[in-house]
């Protein structure tokens, strides 16, 4: 009898236990299927134990002198004698390797129990805080009490807000070699299962389509790989673009920095943002909203031969450039982002849906028109113009830095919109319940920590050869076991057990793996 390895139509793989029968395979078993290496490798051992145990079934050995049980009595009574003296079982993977993390950016500096306690379980374990008290308990017999949790948030903020972003900015520079040389900005939506309205939570824009709820601003200012560098908070009504030049001011003054690039999307810019930045001093590099140029700097640009990857540039004076971009994939993107838009709205056209309030300049609507004081149609002069522009992209700087650069500086913005799924998806950052702004601060500060965290754990994880991303390592680690024995002598002592199917991130949970970070 052997184990085999069978692969499906599926892509995924059964294991089965079978023989070798005049020739022909004969499956006496199936211990299950997987596309996962480590699940895998268990359901094999599971294989080679299955054949033990029929062996022994179908040819018993005969214990003539008994010492088969004997010695399966002292191993029973060693078994009893252990499971005896456990004292304590925690499921803390995730807790030690989130520890480890929280301790080597040097956020150990703030001696707050609790305060790791919110951002370790932000990442373990993201969800409200009283589910996050009952996960303490259950988890770590650890008694904290809800009424002290929102007590601990409503100081949070003012105690460590400045320190959290100090210790993340210190780390992130030691990290990028000393030198913050390109700092992205960017804003997301927050809202509030509410409909209560207050100097802060604020309906607005909504980037998530929750228009009705009331919501808050968050801006995020990380550098490049993006780690957290800061981030503020505005109330849901404020215009977007007035939300960057204040954190970066503050920014740039508190670390007396000088030689960098900021980064930045078109919203966020008009031209009293921009300047302002000139005015600063400051080098940029933002996006430019091309159909919004003059007249003869539309027709340069829509002279330029579309060529994949081809860059062309203007010179807008003053120093300023603006870099025109043309891209098979982003013309292939706009075309069919546009022709959904159109079916949407012949769709509305034919069912008579379409109403005087849909002309307007928003999304898809710009390419309809009023014929008289009740006919609505579409306009497909409109349509062939917009068409025009696809796959272009446009970028405005003041620096001299190669047209290359610009591009991949731009196009590495990326990294606060990951920044921002992760705080969304992973972290939960959002739905909030709070409504008080002390407590709405202290959530964002620890989901700010816990986004450093995430980040770090991430690079480390890269940097160790793993081949795990940061979720399924968290995930996986989530089933090991630490395990406290008391000893006959009365000493207690502690063991982490990472199983054979926890091969992969075993390395992280030794002083060797971490002593070398």
């Amino acid at each position: 009898m052997f184990v085999k390895k069978i692969k499906n139509r599926s892509g995924r793989t059964s294991v089965v236990v079978g023989l070798k029968d005049k020739g022909k395979f004969k499956r006496l078993a199936t211990m299950g299927v997987s596309s996962d290496e480590d699940e895998l490798s268990a359901l094999v051992g599971r294989g080679n134990g299955w054949i033990a145990d029929h062996m022994e079934r179908t040819n018993p050995t005969i214990d003539f002198d008994g010492e088969k049980e004997k010695r399966r009595r002292e191993d029973a009574a060693m078994v009893d004698d252990i499971f005896g003296r456990i004292e304590n079982v925690q499921l803390n993977g995730c807790e030690l390797i989130l520890d480890r993390v929280f301790d080597l950016v040097g956020f150990n500096q703030i001696k707050d129990k609790v305060f790791r306690q919110l951002v370790c379980s932000r990442l373990s374990f993201p969800a409200s805080k009283a589910a996050t008290v009952e996960y303490l308990k259950n988890h770590f017999d650890d008694d904290v009490d809800l009424s002290r949790i929102y007590r601990y948030l409503d100081k949070l903020n003012d105690r460590h807000k400045d320190l959290v972003q100090d210790i993340s900015v210190r780390h992130t520079m030691e990290t990028l070699g000393g030198h913050i040389g390109v700092m992205f900005y960017d804003v997301t939506t927050l809202y509030f299962e509410t409909d209560h309205e207050d100097d802060l939570r604020k309906t607005g824009f909504s980037k998530e389509g929750r228009h009705s709820n009331p919501q808050i601003i968050l801006g995020l200012l990380v550098s490049l790989d993006g780690y957290p560098l800061a981030y503020c908070i505005h109330e849901g009504s404020k215009y977007e673009g007035h939300t960057m030049l204040p954190v970066i001011n503050k920014f740039v003054q508190r670390y007396d920095l000088d030689g960098f690039i900021v980064v930045a999307d078109s919203g966020l810019m008009n031209s009293a943002n921009i300047a302002e930045l000139e005015r600063m001093g400051y080098s940029y590099i933002i996006g430019a909203r091309i159909r919004n140029e003059a007249e003869d700097t539309k027709r340069q640009i829509l002279s330029y031969p579309k060529v994949n990857g081809m860059m062309h540039e203007i010179d807008k004076g003053g120093g300023r450039r603006l870099l025109i971009g043309y891209s098979d994939d982003r013309a292939r993107k706009d075309a069919y982002n546009r022709d959904k838009g159109v079916r949407k709205l012949e769709k509305k056209f034919r069912t008579g849906q379409l109403t005087k309030e849909n002309i307007n300049r928003r999304g898809y609507n710009k390419f309809l028109d009023m014929d008289g004081e009740t006919k609505i149609e579409i306009n497909r002069d409109r349509i062939a113009q917009d068409a025009q522009w696809d796959g272009l992209k446009g970028y405005l700087t003041n620096t001299e830095i190669p047209t290359d650069d610009v591009f991949t500086a731009y196009h590495n913005l990326w990294n606060v919109e990951k920044a921002f799924r992760i705080a969304k998806s992973k972290i939960e950052i959002r739905p909030m319940f709070h409504f008080t702004r002390r407590r709405i601060e202290a959530h964002i500060c620890i989901c700010f920590v816990a986004l450093k965290i995430y980040k770090e754990l991430e690079r480390l994880l890269k940097r160790a050869n793993i081949g795990m991303s940061v979720d399924k390592v968290l995930n996986m680690a989530k089933s090991v076991t630490t395990i406290t024995i008391r000893m006959h002598n009365g000493q207690k002592v502690t063991r982490t057990m990472p199983m054979r199917r926890h091969q992969r991130i075993a390395p992280l949970f030794t002083n060797e793996f971490w002593g070398m970070q």
